[in-house]
Order: C-alpha cells, then structure tokens, then sequence
C-alpha cells in the first residue's frame, strides 16, 4: 500500500467534489486531525476502518487502495504530465540539453523512478530533476534528492555519458499551499538546496559546476499549473459579492511570505 498515494487520492477527490476537510470528517464520524492525517499519508497512525469511513464520506472505497468512479489515475497524474510538458519546453528553449523523463533506476536496495534527467553533452553535465505537484514531507524530499545524488553517476555512465559535474533541481507547482510549507522550512530548504530559480536560469544557460537547489515552476504558457487538482485548495464557503466576476475566478500567485523560491 502507498501511504501517500492513498492520502493523495482522497484529497484529490474531496477537492474535485467541493468538499472542506471538516464536513468530510463530520459525515465520516473522525476527527479532523485524523482526516489531515489521511490527507498527508500519514497512515500508520490511522485505524485501517477510520479510512474506510473517511473514503465513504467522499463516495470512494478502501481496501488497501482507493477506488472511485471516475478515473482517479488521470486525475492525479494530470498536473504532474503538465509539469513534464512544461520542464521539457523550457529545457528545449535553453538549448543544449537533452532532456529525458521517467527513468527508472534499480541500484542494489535503491529503487525509484527520476522524473527528468537532462544531459548537456558540451559540458559533460547532468542535471536530476524532481517535478512535485505537492509538497508533503519535508524530510522524504530531501532524503530522495539524497538517493538521487547517490544513482546519478551510475544512470549517466549506464547510458554512455561521464558527467564532470552534476546537478539537483527540485521544481514545485506554484500552489499556496506548497509555497507556505516552503517558508516553513525555510532555513532547512536553502541549507540542502542554495540554489533559486534565478540561480537555474543562469546555470543552465552556461552550466559550470554542481549545483542544487529548488524553486517553483518556471513561467511557461501551458495553462495554470496551480489549478490542478492534485494540488491542495482550500475549500471555503462561497458568499455572494456585489463585485464578483471573471476576475473572482483567478488563482492567485503563490504569496509573498518572507522568503523567496524564485520562479
């Protein structure tokens, strides 16, 4: 069973439904504690029939993974596609990268899959990218980007390159909820990845060195990234206003709190 996957699926169907956390947690009979730790994958702190009852609430079934009537594995993977689409046009507007998704690697008890791996043959430099639609843990991020550090040279020698240098980019939609979670680890963040969008700007158009670093979506027209549904919203209830109108149905930009990711 994936934990996370689980929690993800149950969001993702309680924000296409409209639903807020606490009326589906209510109609569940659970604390709302307990449907955030759902939500969060958590799951090893959950009773197997508390998430029975909270996939219930939301018209969806629980045996060890969530089964809903409509296609949940389109829904899910719709804005990390996206992400994909976007990286590889902004990799291509660079130039002189090639820019592969989905490798999958298995190196002795290490397993996974790399979203993007791009090679630029005229330096010799790997870049190791990681596309996340949703920012859960904190902790599991950095301890994957570890595990991608460590497969990086194999993957690249296995495919008939020798990187001089190789590089680490975790890229994030840009989502409210992603870019609070980012403040809050801040200090973390910026001490395991130094590098920004501007940093990767730069460095991409004239790679020299390692590097790491994390920051949010580079602007692409491909629609509102920040719109997906895998991406957490917060579900309030609607009021009437005299000034509602197209511009009521925008999503905003992340927020300006204290901290800075780049673009």
């Amino acid at each position: 069973m994936d934990d996370q996957r689980v929690g993800a699926s149950l969001r993702a169907i309680r924000t296409r439904r409209r639903l807020r956390q606490s009326d589906a947690s209510a109609a569940a009979g659970i604390p709302r504690g307990v449907a955030i730790r759902i939500e969060a994958g958590r799951l090893d702190r959950v009773r197997f029939g508390d998430i029975r009852r909270y996939a219930a609430s939301l018209g969806a079934r629980f045996d060890g993974h969530v089964l809903w009537q409509a296609d949940l594995d389109r829904m899910l993977n719709r804005g990390h596609a996206r992400m994909h689409e976007a990286m590889s046009r902004w990799l291509a507007a660079v130039g002189g990268w090639l820019a592969i998704p989905e490798v999958s690697f298995a190196l002795g008890r290490e397993r996974g899959v790399i979203d993007v791996i791009a090679w630029h043959a005229a330096t010799r430099t790997l870049l190791v990218i990681e596309l996340k639609t949703r920012i859960v843990d904190i902790n599991a991020l950095m301890a994957t980007m570890d595990i991608r550090g460590r497969v990086a040279r194999r993957i690249a020698l296995d495919r008939g390159w020798d990187p001089l240098a190789i590089g680490l980019w975790v890229v994030v939609a840009p989502a409210r909820t992603n870019a609070r979670l980012l403040a809050e680890h801040a200090t973390v963040l910026r001490a395991k990845f130094p590098g920004d969008g501007r940093t990767m700007r730069r460095w991409l158009a004239k790679p020299g060195g390692s590097v790491a670093a994390l920051s949010f979506m580079p602007q692409v027209r491909l629609g509102d990234l920040g719109r997906d549904v895998t991406t957490p919203r917060r579900i309030r209830r609607t009021r009437p206003s005299v000034n509602a109108g197209p511009a009521a149905d925008r999503v905003a930009r992340p927020p300006r709190i204290g901290v800075t990711f780049g673009d």
